[in-house]
């Protein structure tokens, strides 16, 4: 982890600043976020990890809420959600699309880096961080800390990581090529797309904010693993997925998801 100062304030500011850029284009610039077959399996995990949980209080805290992405499904579940982002901008953008449920308490947004939250501990039952790690410049402090927030037997759930597999170079010379060229033909399909329907979006550069998601410093799956048992967690499983990350439909995702191993991956981890 980190220990240049500098540098983590600089990750921090590279966050604020990219997501300012993008928060009024963020759900039409990531497919891979919200596509209907990413969507329907966060729902499916959401509730499958709502069946875990014995005297379920319905008390969420949602980290890197975004626009609202889990924030709003966890109240759809009946959950009173806390969820906090570092953009004032997704904030704002949270707080009008569940007004009402900001009007009847049932939703709290906060405006803040994760490294600034304090809890009580064991407040909450369920705790979610999708696309959240690879942005933070301490991601294993930070588990730690949102450990203590999370109560016995209650859940933690972080998904939308690169898995090992990800930067991971192929033995294979035609298993690394398929896999290379249809990494790099993902963002044009995209580009097509959107030019075709019309959008304008700034040139947004995410070197910095996504810190971790490099092949040189690539988020370490073995530390999240160790902190879980570090923390006494019951059990931590990672699942490893495939994910759609184009509006249309890329024509060689069907012989990379047959030659090549999936490349992201989420956690679910009961304490």
């Amino acid at each position: 982890m980190l220990t240049d100062e500098t540098l983590k304030q600089k990750i921090h500011e590279a966050n604020v600043s990219v997501h300012r850029n993008e928060a009024r284009y963020y759900e039409q610039l990531h497919p891979e976020v919200y596509s209907n077959q990413e969507q329907k399996r966060i729902a499916d995990t959401l509730k499958r990890i709502d069946k875990l949980l014995a005297d379920n209080h319905k008390n969420a805290l949602d980290v890197g809420a975004g626009t609202g992405n889990l924030t709003g499904k966890l109240l759809h579940m009946g959950y009173e959600v806390t969820a906090v982002d570092i953009s004032s901008e997704m904030c704002a953008i949270v707080q009008k699309r569940y007004a009402s449920y900001v009007a009847s308490n049932k939703l709290t947004v906060v405006n803040q880096p994760v490294e600034n939250l304090a809890f009580e501990t064991g407040k909450f039952d369920v705790i979610t961080c999708y696309s959240v790690l690879h942005h933070l410049p301490d991601y294993k402090a930070t588990l730690q800390s949102l450990s203590m927030f999370l109560r016995k037997d209650g859940v933690i759930y972080i998904d939308h990581e690169a898995s090992p597999y990800y930067w991971r170079s192929e033995a294979n010379s035609m298993r690394s090529l398929i896999k290379a060229v249809y990494f790099h033909s993902n963002p044009i399909i995209n580009s097509v797309y959107f030019q075709i329907i019309g959008l304008k979006v700034p040139l947004i550069d995410y070197s910095l904010s996504d810190y971790w998601h490099k092949k040189e410093h690539p988020l370490d799956h073995n530390i999240i693993e160790q902190t879980f048992k570090e923390e006494n967690f019951q059990f931590s499983k990672r699942t490893d997925y495939y994910q759609s990350a184009t509006w249309i439909p890329n024509p060689l995702s069907i012989i990379y998801r047959l030659t090549c191993a999936p490349e992201m991956s989420f956690w679910i981890a009961k304490k």
